[in-house]
């Protein structure tokens, strides 16, 4: 069942936000050279917010958004145009005003991974002062 407020085809982007977001976007041009007619703009969204939600590859975006080039393209084109900074901006507007946000906290999230060359490895340390314990062994 969909929400109410909200479009079957495209439940991650309710209507209310998508008529908000849609304003912003660069208006799609023709190849001159003809060939097959672009994907609606909503359609390419809802792909980029799908792999944006599943960490998946561009190429395994399914087919029900369109292609994974014309959605990464589309993303490309879009991040440049300042399409996502406004987007980021508007929703977080959008669900302060439905469900209200508290703006005294803020997350930050990271990620660390081992680096694919193994980096250079550390340099050997001098002590600073004669370690004066005797060792327990002995």
């Amino acid at each position: 069942m969909v929400p109410l407020g909200m479009d079957a085809k495209y439940n991650d982007l309710p209507d209310g936000l998508w008529e908000l977001i849609r304003v912003w976007i660069p208006p799609q041009r023709r190849s001159p050279k003809g060939g097959q007619r672009p994907i609606e703009d909503r359609r390419a969204m809802a792909g980029i917010i799908y792999r944006l939600r599943t960490g998946c590859r561009w190429d395994a975006i399914p087919a029900e958004f369109g292609s994974g080039s014309t959605c990464y393209r589309r993303s490309k084109e879009w991040r440049q145009a300042g399409v996502f900074a406004m987007a980021h901006e508007l929703t977080l507007r959008y669900y302060d005003r439905k469900v209200g946000l508290d703006w005294k906290w803020t997350s930050l999230d990271s990620a660390s991974v081992k680096a694919p060359k193994g980096g250079t490895s550390p340099a050997p340390t001098r002590p600073l002062v004669q370690n004066s314990a005797q060792n327990a062994t002995s």
